[in-house]
């Protein structure tokens, strides 16, 4: 079982930034594809950005192509989505995810483990 932690959330004016970390308890994360995912109130957890196990294989949302860097560190086991140019709109919570075949993913379904997700607000 893995379980993952979300943190570096909060509340940031609109163009500001910030950095998301997804560590886990009790296992490494280096063999893992991970994802980002997000859900606005009222709406469905849509993908955002995903990473395979090695860097290799990076995908974006359309929403968030050239705003947000999915990248990892497999020494200090973390992933992080670095989000900048922030709008109103990102608000949501945003949830990391990790698929244990190691490959990346926008599908939702392909995850096999779940944070419990981190708030990000933005101001206009």
């Amino acid at each position: 079982q893995v379980q993952l932690a979300e943190s570096g959330g909060g509340l940031v004016q609109a163009e500001g930034s910030l950095r998301l970390s997804c560590a886990p308890s009790g296992r490494t994360l280096r063999t893992y594809g991970m994802g980002w995912f997000r859900q606005a109130p009222g709406k469905e957890r849509d993908f955002v950005a995903t990473i395979d196990w090695g860097s290799t294989s990076i995908h974006y949302a359309d929403s968030v192509k050239g705003r947000f860097t999915i990248s990892r560190d497999n020494a200090k086991n973390t992933v992080y989505l670095q989000m900048n140019s922030l709008k109103p709109e990102d608000t949501a919570v945003y949830y990391c995810a990790a698929a244990a075949a190691g490959y990346s993913s926008i599908r939702a379904g392909e995850y096999d483990y779940w944070g419990q997700g981190t708030q990000v607000t933005v101001s206009s």
